[in-house]
């Protein structure tokens, strides 16, 4: 176990919940390469399928997507899979709605474009948080 009282599996799952497919690509190439399995998923459905068929213990969340509110399914995460934590991501000007995701029970959120150093961090301190 680790400090955080966590099994070390070496490898933290990510659930990526984005309807702009490159930026979802790149970004997954991105994870991947630094010990992370990712699940790409581009639409809010796609990712609440996903959640119905494995685990993860973060999911890095956009706000704005074409078919789905992503504070909607923030709430639909946080019944399906309480113990995974959330990082919402949103755009320039959306910092308010994404403070309304926090209070919804995301762990935290960045705007895009974020920093990869700055997700990579929020992604650990999520997983570190994560009880299971």
């Amino acid at each position: 176990m680790n400090e955080h009282g966590r099994i070390n599996r070496g490898h933290i799952r990510v659930l990526l919940v984005d309807d702009e497919e490159g930026y979802v690509n790149v970004l997954a190439n991105r994870l991947s390469r630094r010990k992370m399995k990712v699940r790409k998923t581009y639409s809010g459905v796609e990712a609440i399928q996903a959640l119905r068929k494995e685990d993860y213990d973060v999911a890095v969340l956009d706000l704005k997507m074409e078919d789905t509110d992503g504070i909607e399914v923030l709430k639909i995460f946080r019944k399906m899979a309480p113990e995974m934590a959330v990082i919402m991501l949103t755009g320039h000007g959306s910092e308010r709605a994404a403070r309304e995701g926090v209070e919804a029970g995301a762990f935290d959120y960045l705007t895009k474009p974020c920093e990869l150093e700055e997700l990579m961090h929020k992604i650990r301190q999520a997983a570190g948080r994560t009880v299971r």
